[in-house]
């Protein structure tokens, strides 16, 4: 990709002398300045136009890079005594990163925390009065409404790109996280970790994931809501890690052909595959081929609904699960167990 960019970029400028050829130098002053002129600035910006302007130069400052020995991606400062928060899967299994900030330094960051159930990592920079990027309210999203992407993809630093909120709430497959927001603003390979905006410059979001069809189809770009990272970050500051609620299955998302297949009484709930011996649902007495369908008096229609439920429940709690077996509807109250930190 860098290859076939950089000749398309050669080529335009090569194009753009060729066409001052026989003037004299003077001539070619005046049409310098004249065409420096026509160049829009603030001032001949439309409104719309200015107010991008303003977010980018507001919040371009507290986007960073990070990298590790996989490779470098973005990260958004959250806190000017020196919080970033990236993507879990950037950090990996790293306890320090590098990070780049905007005015050249480049830092070590430690790894407060990571919650791989979300995709998010809390960093810290031995710094102080960084530029900070204001937090907005996931929860206050509309379809529709702008949103614009700032980080570094192929390590081109604080690249912008402008969409709308194209969905709320998406789980896609394969993915394993749930309530993301889906954006049409453009996501590449490196983008993972930085914010996305809205109009006004506020964090909604932090870029994770782009869904590319092998048609070549774009426009999948995918996020997570700002309010879930910031309960992680909460967390992580407050008791040092992040807690989340264990049940102890892994399970297959239930479908009309699924339910066909296995000859099921329902169509839509989470399959169960496999219990972990000795797991909580284990010691409530889940069992295979048993199809979750509730809990704690919410719907299950699908994996993501269970996850989210569970986000909400902390480890220690009792929950009641209701489920198929066979042909009969039963429940069972199990007390969750805490998934084992990193």
């Amino acid at each position: 990709m860098h290859h076939r960019t950089i000749p398309t970029v050669a080529l335009a400028l090569g194009l753009g002398v060729g066409l001052g050829h026989g003037l004299s130098s003077a001539d070619w002053s005046r049409h310098a300045h004249a065409a420096e002129a026509a160049l829009p600035t603030t001032a001949t910006l439309q409104s719309e136009e200015q107010e991008l302007v303003r977010v980018v130069r507001q919040v371009s400052p507290a986007v960073v890079g990070v990298s590790n020995h996989d490779g470098s991606a973005s990260g958004v400062i959250v806190r000017a005594d020196g919080i970033i928060l990236t993507n879990a899967h950037v950090v990996g299994d790293d306890r320090t990163v590098r990070v780049s900030l905007a005015d050249g330094r480049r830092l070590e960051a430690a790894v407060l925390g990571v919650d791989p159930t979300v995709d998010i990592a809390v960093l810290r920079v031995n710094a102080s009065g960084l530029p900070v990027a204001t937090l907005g309210d996931s929860d206050r999203l509309e379809v529709g409404q702008t949103a614009i992407a700032i980080g570094n993809p192929f390590g081109l630093e604080r690249t912008v790109t402008r969409g709308v909120i194209s969905a709320l709430n998406r789980s896609p497959r394969g993915l394993g996280l749930d309530e993301l927001i889906q954006t049409d603003a453009a996501i590449n390979p490196g983008n993972s970790g930085g914010p996305l905006l809205d109009s006004r410059g506020r964090v909604v979001g932090i870029n994770t994931a782009v869904v590319r069809a092998a048609s070549g189809a774009v426009g999948l770009g995918f996020a997570i809501p700002i309010n879930l990272a910031n309960d992680v970050v909460h967390q992580v500051l407050t008791s040092g890690r992040v807690r989340r609620a264990f049940l102890g299955i892994t399970f297959r998302d239930l479908d009309p052909e699924l339910a066909e297949q296995f000859d099921l009484p329902v169509q839509h709930g989470i399959l169960v595959w496999e219990v972990a011996p000795g797991s909580p649902a284990d010691q409530a007495g889940i069992e295979p081929a048993d199809i979750i369908i509730g809990l704690n008096g919410e719907e299950v229609g699908m994996g993501g609904d269970l996850r989210r439920i569970l986000r909400g429940l902390s480890p220690g709690d009792t929950a009641t699960l209701s489920i198929i077996r066979g042909t009969r509807r039963i429940e069972r109250n199990v007390r969750l167990g805490e998934i084992p930190g990193p």
